[in-house]
């Protein structure tokens, strides 16, 4: 973190600070005192007309309790308008420490939150928002859930895995016809990665595959992803090696020897592709299920003595050639198996799919 940063995070926590060392201040003085009125009443001369008589009529003890509401919901944009963050949390916070019973604390402190972002201060922020949702009834403004606010705020602001399955979970729970059921199995799923649940991952994965065709941001092959781990969760999983050399020795062996039968038992069961290179991962018709006795019967298949020079850690390319007169040339793509709910698979190598022509 830059210099600058860490002297605007430390005035935003001695704001907060300050914030709640006022509104505590606030409690044993009247609410009409003049010092108050003085702290409060600012901005243009509109502006401070205006803050009076709001104020006048907070003051009014026989008011109701939703007209109260209106008139500090009033007082709060009020300040929001003229960016006046400081005064705004200061009188937010002020309100919630008298009064914890109020009903309407939810929206208050939803906009104490919305100031600290404002503020560019998101981690106070995201405390607040977990705050409400964890200790706060929800609240209905204008038609619209507080706590559905609070938690699509606390997805878009958290770091931690842990807590986006929390979130995500409650949404999927508590809001399934207001959010988009497709996009959040699929992101809770991925928090479930991150966290290591593997199993609940391929649950919720399972449970994204009926809302297939969903636009996941930052993530255009979700589709092929989410049913590639659900299929092979399920599958006997039985065509793996130990290493690379061990299928590389499987696969030249099968082919020296013409065998189809041979080099289809190297075959991935699932998510065995074949395509060009100029195929997109996300092109269904890429997925394969061929017969290779109709390539290698009356053809002599050849195969590099190396590796082709892309090849890393976790992908290998074999160039072959002799498969037919029409594309001659094929690369077998072998992959090292990334599955970690199952330490026995996790780490082997699998024959996964076969690009046709030359390789660009």
């Amino acid at each position: 973190m830059g210099i600058g940063k860490k002297i605007r995070w430390l005035l935003v926590v001695v704001l907060a600070a300050a914030g709640i060392v006022t509104a505590c201040a606030f409690i044993f003085q009247d609410a009409n005192s003049g010092e108050v009125e003085a702290y409060y009443i600012s901005g243009s001369e509109e502006n401070r007309e205006n803050l009076r008589e709001l104020f006048t009529l907070l003051a009014r003890e026989d008011a109701p309790a939703s007209d109260q509401f209106a008139v500090i919901r009033e007082i709060a944009h009020t300040y929001a308008r003229a960016k006046d963050y400081g005064r705004l949390i200061q009188f937010l916070a002020s309100r919630t420490v008298r009064d914890p019973s109020d009903p309407y604390n939810s929206y208050y402190l939803l906009m104490t939150a919305y100031a600290y972002i404002q503020m560019d201060a998101a981690p106070v922020a995201a405390r607040y928002f977990d705050l409400i949702v964890k200790n706060y009834p929800d609240l209905t403004v204008n038609g619209e859930s507080i706590h559905l606010a609070c938690l699509n705020q606390l997805i878009a602001l958290s770091t931690r895995p842990e807590q986006q399955v929390w979130y995500y979970q409650e949404l999927i729970s508590r809001f399934p016809d207001k959010i988009d059921l497709g996009v959040t199995y699929f992101k809770l799923g991925q928090a479930y990665e991150q966290t290591g649940e593997w199993n609940s991952a391929i649950q919720a994965y399972t449970q994204y595959l009926p809302y297939t065709g969903t636009i996941i941001p930052g993530f255009p092959n979700a589709d092929n992803y989410a049913k590639q781990q659900v299929d092979f969760s399920k599958s006997p999983k039985d065509w793996t090696f130990e290493s690379l050399p061990a299928l590389l020795q499987a696969v030249r062996s099968a082919i020296d020897g013409g065998s189809p039968t041979r080099l289809q038992r190297c075959q991935a069961k699932v998510n065995f592709f074949a395509r060009s290179w100029e195929q997109q991962e996300t092109d269904d018709s890429g997925m394969a299920d061929f017969n290779l006795t109709d390539f290698m019967r009356g053809n002599r298949v050849r195969y590099n003595a190396a590796l082709d020079e892309s090849s890393n850690a976790t992908e290998a390319y074999l160039r072959t050639s002799g498969w037919s007169q029409y594309i001659s040339v094929w690369y077998l793509y072998f992959r090292k198996i990334y599955f970690p709910s199952n330490p026995e698979i996790h780490g082997r190598w699998e024959w996964a799919g076969v690009y046709y022509g030359e390789k660009f």
